[in-house]
């Protein structure tokens, strides 16, 4: 019997960019009717993305989707229209500022971020990205200011170069141990590395393993949907693990099931087989 038949599902964790946002930084009406259809059953869909908050509030408004969501790539557990945190993890100050001496000491492109806002020291090509994709402006101001001011729940690097590759690199091999580094894509920018940098101790699965803790939910009565590398401890949370066709083949082989793509509905499909089908 294949897994998931006969389950009772309470939570769905849904990825967003190439799981539910598509490549024109949509989201399908098959997918939003599935996901309604879900929550009329009382099912809990919760987003969980390395985006900011602020760039998740049209799809949380369009989607209608209420409750707790994933943020920062697990740094944050948070429902936004009701302003209440049940989990967050910050970067230490001190690695922290090791990183932005070593940033500026090797010209690197480095942004931070708190619950609300983010942060560069200059103007950089992808100000653009953000701004017309996520729907976000960076502050540009002195980096060890914002340290003194703020807790910040993750740093960001951005590639579409080999020199930018490289430094990446330089930088992961700095702080390899130190932090913990997860690589990310947009299907509407296939050409774009966005590097999330968070605590060790922070991933999708370990803001998922605290939200079923919140909610009284058991990893078993949990589905995930993704199809990055950073679904991968999301996977590990749950006890039903479905990877878009367009996810990454080392996904696709931790996955229970492969779903359609995001650009036929895959999110969808996957709640219909093992939500809305009477057999489950």
């Amino acid at each position: 019997m294949q897994k998931g038949y006969g389950m009772k599902y309470k939570l769905v964790a849904v990825d967003v960019d190439g799981t539910l946002v598509d490549k024109n930084g949509k989201v399908s009406q098959v997918d939003i009717l599935a996901i309604a259809k879900a929550q009329s059953k009382g099912i809990q869909v919760s987003l969980a993305t390395g985006r900011v908050i602020k760039a998740c509030r049209r799809i949380i408004e369009e989607v209608s989707l209420g409750g707790h969501h994933i943020f920062y790539d697990g740094a944050v557990v948070t429902d936004p229209v009701a302003d209440d945190t049940v989990y967050i993890k910050t970067i230490n100050e001190g690695v922290l500022r090791r990183a932005i001496e070593f940033a500026r000491a090797n010209e690197i492109y480095l942004e931070l971020y708190t619950t609300e806002k983010f942060y560069a020291e200059r103007t950089n090509w992808s100000d653009v990205v953000h701004r017309n994709y996520f729907g976000v402006d960076p502050i540009i101001e002195d980096l060890d200011k914002i340290c003194e001011c703020h807790k910040i729940v993750k740093a960001e690097l951005i590639s579409r170069s080999k020199q930018e590759d490289a430094q990446i690199e330089m930088f992961k091999n700095e702080f390899n141990g130190l932090l913990r580094f997860s690589s990310a894509h947009s299907p509407a920018h296939p050409d774009i590395e966005f590097v999330n940098i968070v605590d060790p101790l922070v991933s999708k699965g370990e803001a998922l393993r605290a939200l079923g803790e919140h909610l009284q939910i058991k990893k078993e009565e949990i589905l995930a949907i993704g199809d990055g590398l950073n679904d991968l401890p999301l996977f590990e949370a749950a006890g039903t693990r479905v990877a878009m066709k367009n996810a990454y083949d080392v996904l696709k082989a931790e996955a229970d099931d492969i779903t359609n793509d995001v650009e036929n509905g895959g999110v969808a499909a996957a709640i219909e087989k093992y939500i809305l089908n009477s057999r489950f």
